[in-house]
C-alpha cells in the first residue's frame, strides 16, 4: 500500500495547546474510522505554520477525501517512493 507525506499549511499551528491538538487528532481519527481500514494515519510533525503527516492509503484521492471530510488542508501530497537512513550508506 502506498505511503504519502501530506503538507498542511496551517498558520500558527505550532502555537496550539495540547488540548487543541488532541481535538484535531480526534477529528482526524473520526474521519478515518468512517473511511475504513484501508487509510491509516502513521504520524505527524507539527512546525510553526505547517503539519507534515505520514499516511498509508490506496490513493491520493482517499487522502484528499479525508482532508475534505475533516476540514483540514492538504496543500501538497507526495507519494513516498522509498526510504533511506544512515544505514543505507553501509550497503
Amino acid at each position: 500500500m502506498p505511503k504519502y507525506i501530506i503538507e498542511r499549511e496551517m498558520p500558527g499551528v505550532g502555537q496550539l495547546s495540547p488540548a487543541q491538538l488532541q481535538g484535531a487528532a480526534a477529528q482526524s481519527c473520526s474521519v478515518l474510522n468512517k473511511l475504513g481500514p484501508q487509510i491509516q494515519w502513521v504520524e505527524s510533525y507539527v512546525t510553526g505554520d505547517k503539519i507534515y503527516c505520514v499516511y498509508i492509503a490506496p490513493s491520493e484521492e482517499m487522502i484528499r477525501e479525508h482532508a475534505r471530510q475533516g476540514g483540514f488542508p492538504a496543500n501538497k501530497i507526495s507519494e513516498v517512493k522509498t526510504t533511506i537512513d544512515p544505514t543505507t550508506a553501509e550497503r
